[in-house]
């Protein structure tokens, strides 16, 4: 852990606030408000130490300039690590969880560095990450540019504050007080990445919403980008999303936040140890079959009974998973009044149910990876009835049968097996989601390589826009892919090759400008 987070309150305690600032430096200092109290010189800026350089050229850089300029720092020796890391900073600085497009931005860029570390091209390994900087950058222009700053430092702690709890940061978030959530939460942070992340889930636990969900896990997913010491700035745009989000989620939450609280209680979920229990796929797949069909608080009890009978937060998660899967295979698309110009009718790609129920899955199980005891079943639980609820959007999909039908797989049957991967790119050109998922489920019989097909997926990943969701669904899908039982992982690729198929034909902004001086196809 680093000094930052180890000692700061003692630090605080025993030695002053000018001690602390020279130990820590004045960049990490200024990160958590811990400013010396010089009247001229407070720092009124998050600053970000040896990556400031860096975030000062994301920041200031317009959206027609930013590839090229990346490019020639990239030859000239960049890390692409180092410049996804600065704009991830830049990222939350400007819109601190607030901004629609700014954290669905900051959601991207992990994905986009994971997908970089796949590609076995190295010409090709910055397009995604370059994809998504752009996208940044043309959203800092569009709310205030360089001068753009949601987070400051925090303002100073009162003198000897109570102990920061969980407790004290959600009821704060629920008063709407962002100076005190913000104080709690300073402190919190104080304690490690790993106390704030489980003090920071009370309140995150409130609401299940994607994006609620998703920020904190891809936020935490991009510490061993930025450092540790940086937990504070990406955590603390939660904060600032759940009270920002507060009113609505009030009143659309009143039943799930009095529900989880019995839940656990009902079957005591917290502080024993039950007798551990072992799940076939079997037991997983019939879990997965209950928690589809039922109501969001049916599927909630059901995720806690079996959380109580001693099966393990992973294997309930597994089931939680396939059951969001099947809203990506069953979508028959959007219907004519949900539709827009890069969304159109019969489209599953970008904010649709299916899209957003396994991404938010996919975030509630590395949060509860990551958390203890009760991070990992508050998650678990609110997973199952998130994807309820999602379900529940359209009563159809009860009816609709999972992609590939039957007929879809007849009219591949045919398709010579060396040609397969082939097809499979020449499906989602055609924008055919019946015949790639068809190609898909043939590639599976037919024991493809699996990194073979995700290569032919992360291409399009990559080049289309994706309605603001392609890198997050791509690495849900991978992430969901390598955690599966062998029996289910091929499910994940048949989804993908679905939201692929629905998203083609919509470019990303600055893509061929990136491939062009990258030099590659």
């Amino acid at each position: 852990m680093s000094e930052r987070f180890r000692t700061r309150r003692e630090l605080l305690a025993d030695v002053g606030r000018g001690m602390v600032v020279a130990g820590l430096g004045a960049g990490a200092a200024a990160d958590l408000g811990v400013c010396p109290a010089w009247a001229a010189d407070e720092a009124k800026s998050l600053s970000f130490g040896e990556l400031d350089g860096l975030v000062g050229f994301i920041r200031d850089t317009p959206p027609d300039k930013l590839v090229p300029r990346a490019v020639e720092k990239l030859a000239g020796g960049t890390d692409l690590r180092k410049l996804v890391a600065a704009g991830a900073l830049a990222n939350a600085r400007a819109f601190g969880g607030e901004d629609y497009v700014g954290f669905h931005t900051l959601m991207a860029l992990s994905p986009a560095f994971h997908m970089a570390a796949e590609e076995p091209d190295p010409a090709r390994k910055p397009l995604a990450a370059l994809k998504v900087l752009v996208r940044n950058a043309t959203r800092l222009q569009e709310v205030g540019g360089p001068t753009a700053e949601v987070l400051k430092p925090v303002p100073d702690l009162p003198k000897n504050p109570p102990p920061p709890t969980g407790e004290r940061l959600r009821e704060a978030t629920r008063r709407r007080d962002l100076n005190a959530a913000e104080q709690v939460f300073r402190q919190s942070a104080g304690e490690g990445p790993e106390t704030a992340l489980n003090q920071l889930m009370f309140a995150v636990d409130d609401g299940a919403d994607v994006h609620r969900i998703v920020l904190v896990s891809r936020a935490w997913d991009l510490l061993p980008l930025v450092g540790r010491e940086q937990a504070h700035t990406l955590l603390r745009q939660s904060v600032h999303y759940c009270i920002k989000n507060e009113e609505h989620a009030a009143k659309y939450e009143a039943g799930m936040r009095a529900l989880l609280p019995k839940l656990i209680e009902r079957h005591r979920l917290l502080g024993r140890t039950p007798t551990r229990r072992d799940a076939d796929d079997k037991w997983v797949a019939a879990l997965a079959e209950t928690i589809y069909g039922a109501t969001p608080e049916a599927a909630a009890e059901a995720a806690a009974m079996a959380l109580a009978e001693g099966f393990s937060a992973e294997d309930v998660g597994e089931a939680v998973s396939m059951a969001a899967n099947q809203l990506v295979l069953r979508d028959e698309g959007r219907p004519k009044n949900w539709a827009s110009a890069n969304k159109p009718v019969g489209s599953c790609h970008g904010d649709s149910p299916g899209v957003h129920a396994c991404d938010a899955v996919n975030a509630w199980r590395a949060v509860a990876r990551a958390g203890d005891d009760r991070t990992r079943v508050t998650s678990v639980v609110l997973a199952a009835y998130h994807i309820a609820r999602d379900r529940g959007v359209r009563g159809e999909f009860l009816k609709w049968t999972p992609y590939p039908r039957p007929e879809h797989a007849e009219a591949v049957r045919a398709v010579p097996a060396e040609k397969l991967l082939a097809e499979l790119g020449e499906a989602v050109r055609a924008k055919d989601q019946s015949r790639a998922t068809a190609i898909t489920a043939r590639l599976c019989d037919e024991k493809a390589a699996p990194a073979d097909v995700f290569g032919v997926l992360r291409a399009f990943a990559v080049s289309e826009d994706g309605a603001l969701h392609a890198e997050k669904f791509y690495r849900t899908s991978r992430e969901d892919f390598d955690a599966a039982r062998p029996a289910f992982k091929w499910r994940r690729l048949v989804g993908l090759a679905k939201v692929s198929a629905s998203a083609y034909g919509y470019p990303a902004p600055g893509y061929d400008e990136a491939r062009r001086l990258l030099k590659v196809t």
